[in-house]
């Protein structure tokens, strides 16, 4: 290779190298600003076992994501439905969805919805079963709907 070319391929490194430096990225961890939170309304189900109200490992990542995309936001309300399938007499089914609103009610504390009003109810069997006698199993849960709105105001 001749000089001009060994200077040629010098200067076209340079001009590379130059570029990376100036470049639209970050040089540093401090520089990067984090989004803001959306602060939307979003709503989780928790299922349990036919006849449990106890909360699950499953149940339980499921609230901490919950608690995760809460973060940032100030919870306004947390409605909890207990439900239960229809299996069983409708008075057993009433008083297990109670205690699975109670128990989901009750793991959304510990994640962190602490101060938050809570709206607890129960459904126990009612719409469990379809018009044409269809039994719906998935109906072992609690339907969460958690209501945000904008940035958590800091703590005084």
């Amino acid at each position: 290779m001749s000089k001009a070319g060994v200077w040629i391929a010098m200067a076209a490194i340079g001009v590379a190298a130059a570029g990376c430096a100036s470049g639209p990225w970050p040089k540093s961890r401090s520089q990067i600003e984090a989004l803001p939170a959306a602060c939307e309304d979003f709503a989780v189900s928790i299922y349990f076992e036919r006849d449990s109200a106890a909360v699950t490992r499953e149940a339980r990542q499921v609230l901490r994501g919950a608690a995760d995309m809460a973060k940032g936001c100030t919870a306004r309300n947390v409605h909890v439905v207990g439900l239960a399938d229809a299996v069983g007499a409708p008075d057993a089914n009433l008083a297990l969805s109670e205690k699975r609103a109670a128990a989901v009610t009750g793991a959304l504390a510990k994640v962190g919805f602490r101060q938050v009003s809570f709206e607890v109810t129960a459904a126990g069997d009612a719409g469990a079963t379809t018009r044409d006698g269809e039994a719906r199993p998935l109906r072992r849960r609690a339907d969460v709907r958690i209501d945000l709105e904008g940035p958590a105001k800091p703590k005084s």
